[in-house]
């Protein structure tokens, strides 16, 4: 019986979330049109990562949002435990930032369209040259005002316990030349597994730590620039889980 009813409960949050993305995509690509700045969509993408959240039964709390820099673009560089981890960051991510995408994405229709409209950055990875030209033109994007969220682990994890940071992504900190806020997603995991469509309800902890500033570092640095943002979501992470027992 527990099974019949976390499938059923699965469809319904599954079904509702197509309805709600066929919604408010239409709603954004439609606003787009008159709003070319990408507050219109990033405000529906909020709307509906939220909707989507209270459909799955997920509670998302948020510490440290004070950390967020408001007048400046900031790097965002998350764990990624869950696909759940999207919907949070862009619903409670306290202000405006774009994704990071290979622009193979960019040719998928309505989704491909949303993202080009949206402001979304795409990178070429057809070649070592062209991905360097696209990470130096994206770098450039960020300079002049784009925040960005990253996934330094580059595929969710498993089981919910940090894997190796990829260093791409700290090259790109470091070209940009902006500040890496580090943030730590605790408990999403447990709400949409790895490989599992099956959805649960559960408490999803977010946080969000001080800025670590990247002008002194040079590309030559970005192993440690990567193990220091490293270091921080690890921490903290610990200390969620540690609260989270208690």
């Amino acid at each position: 019986m527990k099974n019949l009813r976390e499938i059923f409960f699965s469809l319904i949050v599954w079904l509702g979330g197509a309805i709600s993305t066929v919604f408010w995509g239409i709603l954004s690509l439609i606003g787009s049109l008159f709003d070319s700045s990408g507050r219109w969509g990033h405000w529906c993408s909020r709307i509906w990562s939220k909707l989507n959240l209270f459909l799955g039964g997920a509670r998302v709390e948020v510490k440290g949002a004070e950390n967020v820099i408001r007048d400046g673009p900031q790097i965002f560089a998350s764990n990624h435990q869950s696909i759940c981890d999207i919907l949070v960051l862009a619903g409670y991510l306290p202000v405006q930032f774009r994704w990071i995408a290979k622009k193979e994405l960019f040719r998928i229709p309505f989704m491909g369209w949303h993202m080009s409209r949206g402001g979304y950055i795409r990178i070429d990875r057809s070649s070592m040259s062209q991905s360097a030209r696209s990470v130096r033109k994206a770098a450039a994007q960020i300079r002049g005002g784009k925040s960005v969220v990253i996934f330094p682990e580059g595929t969710r994890s498993p089981d919910g316990r940090l894997q190796s940071f990829k260093r791409g992504a700290f090259s790109l900190a470091i070209l940009a030349q902006v500040p890496v806020v580090p943030v730590a997603i605790s408990g999403s995991h447990k709400v949409v597994r790895k490989g599992s469509l099956r959805v649960h309800p559960g408490r999803i902890r977010v946080v969000i730590d001080k800025p670590i500033p990247t002008k002194d570092y040079t590309i030559k640095d970005k192993a440690l620039l990567a193990e220091k943002v490293r270091s921080v979501i690890i921490k903290n992470l610990t200390s969620e889980a540690s609260n989270m027992v208690i």
